[in-house]
């Protein structure tokens, strides 16, 4: 905060001789310091050890059910768990998955290429009933079920080990 322009008047000379006045303006910045924050006392002892147990407690089981949260949704863990269960008696189905899934994906893609195709060839008859009839029965049944199985052997595909592919 500064303070507006101070007014001196001096005399000069002695008071017997008479001095023409001088104004004579001053401009001095004067800062104000704010006041020193003080802060509360910090509690010690007892008081601050339990506090900070509290608080390790409740990070603690944070952590347990975040890890809990994250195991109920790892689908992955869950499909290495189902082929580790029937191993001994389907060891080959993972690798076999695993090795057959690029194929079935290839007759899928093919599949949606001939669909997006005769598309292109229909064109605005799909408004006609009979048309509309023959793509469903000609594209319909077989897309579903392909999505289907490749939803169904996906996960189990990821989840076979590397190792687990057998040998053509």
């Amino acid at each position: 905060m500064s303070v507006g322009p101070v007014r001196i008047i001096r005399r000069y000379g002695p008071l017997t001789d008479p001095q023409p006045v001088r104004d004579v303006d001053m401009n001095a910045p004067l800062y104000v310091t704010p006041q020193a924050v003080v802060l509360p006392p910090v509690p010690g002892g007892p008081e601050l050890a339990d506090l900070l147990r509290q608080l390790l407690e409740v990070q603690r089981e944070q952590l347990s059910l975040l890890k809990a949260q994250q195991a109920a949704q790892d689908s992955l863990s869950r499909w290495r768990a189902f082929l580790n269960r029937w191993t001994g008696e389907f060891p080959e189905v993972g690798g076999t998955c695993k090795q057959m899934l690029p194929l079935l994906e290839r007759a899928y893609l093919s599949l949606i290429r001939d669909l997006t195709d005769r598309l292109k060839d229909v064109g605005n008859d799909l408004d006609d009933e009979f048309v509309m009839t023959e793509f469903l029965d000609r594209y319909g049944v077989r897309l579903t079920q392909l999505g289907n199985i490749l939803t169904q052997l996906s996960p189990i595909a990821d989840a076979a080990p590397a190792t687990d592919a057998p040998t053509a």
